[in-house]
């Protein structure tokens, strides 16, 4: 019987802790995530601007590269 009071004990004092653990979480700004990964995929990425040191024909794919895929 004293094992069943050491367990409740035990599981109180770790979910205080995870209690603990979450609102420092909220309050430090760990949960505002605005941006997350799982919707940057919805939008189109920026356009690269072509590098002026590179040449023309180092900054294009060939047409037979392409075909490979």
């Amino acid at each position: 019987m004293n094992i069943i009071f050491m367990l409740i004990g035990v599981s109180l004092f770790m979910a205080l802790g995870f209690l603990v653990a979450f609102v420092w979480s909220v309050k430090s700004g760990q949960m505002e995530d605005d941006y997350t990964p799982s919707v940057r995929i919805l939008f189109d990425d920026k356009p690269i601007a072509p590098n002026d040191n590179v040449s023309s024909s180092q900054a294009e794919p060939m047409k037979s590269d392409l075909n490979q895929f």
